[in-house]
This record gives structure tokens, C-alpha cells and sequence, in this order.
């Protein structure tokens, strides 16, 4: 069995980055402090000065990242005096002078978001996961993260007409229209890039916990076991415990001494499962 490591370390990730070599993680997942947000723990950053402060560190992202692999950045914008905060839209702009290839945009939209009652708005029921990679050609296993197709492709066949069947004949090839084979006899299709997924709510160690599934989908979709992943902001260490789950390797980073310690306590009890489990298994070989 493989042994998987989950490292936890303590620090800015600025500086805890630079004893890691160049193109070394394939995936990096993270949600980072959002401006004026989480001011007791992480400082509350302003959104004017957002973007200086993320850049340095998401340099030594890029540097870190091997060119096939992946950046996931979960980020919302916030609301402060009516108006949303553009800060994030002035962050992919730097990003991508800084050599990033903005290639995708999730949306993550919280399935159990509470209701609401503001002035001028309605609550958020989403955030933005924004894809970010160094190349065209990354690593992405888009079989891993297929869903059950239903009966939805039973009802839309039923409706189609002569001309949708013409325009994808193999002698036609027009482009148009829906390619009837990827319907015919299967049971799984590929997902949209909106994730459908609750918020982990009651959580009293940590101001801002996503959901396990979160950083799980991504892991899937764009490592393979043995891989290695990197969350440089991982408060309570959700994303390295679904490494692990996964049988992928991790890094955790964080800046405040009682999350890291957290995420230490989260891996080393599912390390310690992982042990159990090997020492049955070589009992059994």
C-alpha cells in the first residue's frame, strides 16, 4: 500500500513556498481570507489593497505548480455600501499579466444557504471556484467526476426530430445539433461547471469552512493518486483530509498556530486509520 504524507506547516505562505522546489504540485486548491473579511483572525485585508497583497503569493504559486497541473481559487467579492467590491476582476487581470492562463470559472452554489432580507439585494447562494493553469495541456480526468444521468436522456430523445438526427449524420457534419451517441445506452454524463453542494455549517474551530466535497471534486478532476496537492491558506485542513482520503499527497500552510493545529490533529487521526489498515493488509499478504 502507498504511503501517503500530509504535511501541516505554520507560516506565511510566501515565505513557507520558497523551501519547496519549482513544478512541484499538481494541484493547488485554497480559499483564501477575502477583503475585510475574517478581521480577528487573518487581519481583514482591504480590497483596495487585495490584489498587492495576493500577488507575491501567488507568484510563488505559478513557480511551484507543475505546467500540467491546476490552481482552484474559491473567492467571492463582497458587499460594502450598496455596491460589490471589484477586487477579484482586478485580480484575475493581474494574475494573468503575471503569466496565469485564467481557463475556467466554477460556481459553487450552496445547496442549504439560509434566507435573507436585505434592502437592495437578495442573499448569496454562490461563490466563485476561478481555474487557473501555466499551460493549455493540464492534467484533467473529467471520468472521475461524471454524474447519473437520469432519465433525461429517454425524455429529450423522444422529442428530437428528423432534422436534429441529419445535421450530426456522419456524412453531413454540419455542427450543429446534439450528437445523439453521447446519449444512446448510457448512464453517466459529464457535469456542468456549477456544483451543486451544502455549506458544513456548526463548525466553532473555524470562521470559514467549505465542505469536504469541495476540494474532493477538484482533486479528482485533476490529480491522480500519489499526486501532490497544496492548500497555502488551510485553516481547519479540510483539503489535506481529502487528499488523503483520496491517497494523494498534501501540504497545508497556515498562518495561525490553532488552525494548524487542527489540520495536524485531522490528518493524524486518518493517518493513524491509514496505519491500522496497512498493518492488516501486510497481516493478510
Amino acid at each position: 500500500m502507498r504511503q501517503i504524507e500530509a504535511q501541516i506547516k505554520q507560516g506565511d505562505c510566501l515565505e513557507v513556498l520558497k523551501n519547496y522546489p519549482d513544478d512541484f504540485f499538481d494541484l493547488i486548491v485554497t480559499s483564501p481570507p477575502y477583503a475585510d473579511s475574517r478581521s480577528n483572525t487573518y487581519g481583514g485585508i482591504k480590497p483596495s489593497k487585495y490584489v498587492e497583497w495576493f500577488l507575491p503569493r501567488s507568484e510563488q504559486f505559478l513557480r511551484t505548480l507543475k505546467p500540467t497541473g491546476t490552481f482552484i481559487l474559491n473567492i467571492k467579492e463582497r458587499v460594502a455600501g450598496g455596491e460589490r467590491s471589484t477586487y477579484v476582476i482586478e485580480l484575475i487581470l493581474e494574475m494573468r499579466k503575471q503569466g496565469w492562463l485564467w481557463t475556467e470559472e466554477f460556481v459553487w452554489h450552496k445547496k442549504n444557504c439560509h434566507p435573507g432580507k436585505w434592502p437592495n439585494r437578495f442573499r448569496d447562494a454562490w461563490e466563485r471556484c476561478l481555474q487557473f493553469n501555466k499551460t493549455k495541456k493540464f492534467k484533467m480526468n473529467q471520468e472521475s467526476v461524471m454524474v447519473p444521468m437520469g432519465d433525461w436522456a429517454k425524455t429529450r430523445l423522444k422529442k428530437l426530430g428528423k432534422n436534429d438526427v441529419v445535421r450530426f449524420d456522419s456524412q453531413v457534419k454540419s455542427g450543429f445539433g446534439k450528437n445523439i451517441s453521447n446519449w444512446v445506452g448510457r448512464t453517466m454524463a459529464y457535469p456542468s461547471n456549477v456544483l451543486h453542494m451544502a455549506t458544513e455549517t456548526g463548525n466553532k474551530n473555524h470562521s470559514a469552512t467549505f465542505p469536504e466535497a469541495l476540494p474532493e471534486w477538484f482533486i479528482k478532476l485533476f490529480t491522480d493518486e500519489g499526486d501532490w496537492v497544496l492548500d497555502p491558506f488551510v485553516g481547519s485542513g479540510t483539503t489535506c483530509e481529502a487528499a488523503q482520503k483520496l491517497n494523494r499527497n498534501s501540504v497545508g500552510i497556515d498562518i495561525r498556530a490553532e488552525y494548524v493545529s487542527l489540520a495536524q490533529s485531522k490528518v493524524k487521526e486518518y493517518d493513524y486509520m491509514l496505519f491500522e489498515e496497512r498493518v492488516k493488509y501486510e497481516q493478510n499478504q
